[in-house]
């Protein structure tokens, strides 16, 4: 995702004085089940921007790896820390979107509504911010539609939508687009590019190595739980430094 402008701050939302979360430091983090290092010992930076990618085999580690970072789970051993805060603490400037997204019993529109009335935001704004992030999202004419009679790409937008009303300064995201058609993940994508460049830091995992060179600025990769390699996106994609990155990148490396 090129051209993140710099110094940003194009958020006019929930929060508009607000320090930031940044960076993201994870020292000698291990979760540990069944006796096993599911993540081994990750050790990372993560600043404001660029957009990073989290790449690797089925089994890596990588939707544990944001679930951690979210604070969904606990790490059994190291520190996650942002700017300073644990990964709970930092979870109101954060969302997650995952494969498959949870949606609420209600409208389109009652989904967006909801979240920000959770999250403490007056009643006479979430009018504004609804419609603003469903025609940011394409759902605008759908507001009045139950949530759940959507599209799979539609409710991966609506996903996107109502985490993005809440003007994260981070949006992790698990996977969004395994489930979808091309044609949906092409919209998806677009509407993340938005996000972008916004200003909301983007982490996301994928299986797709094609979206993962059209949208990462840079990579994280593991395997078996480790973090292999850290860097740009160009510098991973032409010359990776580990053989198990150009296993994967030819498609030899499955697990």
């Amino acid at each position: 995702m090129r051209g993140y402008p710099v110094g940003s701050s194009a958020h006019t939302g929930v929060d508009q004085v607000r320090p930031t979360i940044f960076p993201l430091r994870l020292h000698e983090v291990c979760f540990t089940a069944g006796g096993q290092h599911l993540i081994d010992h990750i050790s990372c930076a993560l600043e404001a921007q660029p957009s990073t990618l989290v790449l690797g085999p089925n089994g890596a580690g990588k939707s544990l790896l944001l679930r951690l970072c979210h604070g969904l789970i606990q790490a059994s051993s190291g520190s996650i820390r942002w700017n300073g805060m644990d990964a709970r603490a930092a979870r109101r400037h954060q969302a997650m979107v995952f494969q498959r997204p949870v949606l609420l019993r209600r409208t389109v529109a009652a989904n967006i509504s909801y979240a920000l009335s959770v999250h403490g935001v007056p009643r006479r704004r979430r009018q504004t911010l609804v419609s603003a992030a469903l025609a940011q999202a394409g759902l605008l004419d759908l507001a009045a539609r139950p949530a759940r009679v959507l599209s799979g790409g539609e409710q991966q937008r609506l996903a996107l939508a109502r985490a993005w009303a809440l003007k994260p300064q981070v949006l992790l995201l698990d996977e969004p687009t395994a489930n979808l058609d091309p044609a949906a993940t092409h919209t998806v994508e677009i509407l993340l590019e938005q996000i972008y460049k916004a200003g909301t830091k983007i982490i996301m995992t994928t299986h797709d190595l094609g979206q993962a060179r059209r949208l990462a600025d840079e990579v994280l990769f593991l395997h078996r739980g480790r973090l292999l390699e850290h860097g740009p996106a160009a510098a991973f994609f032409s010359t990776p430094q580990s053989k198990e990155a150009a296993a994967f990148l030819e498609g030899r490396l499955l697990w």
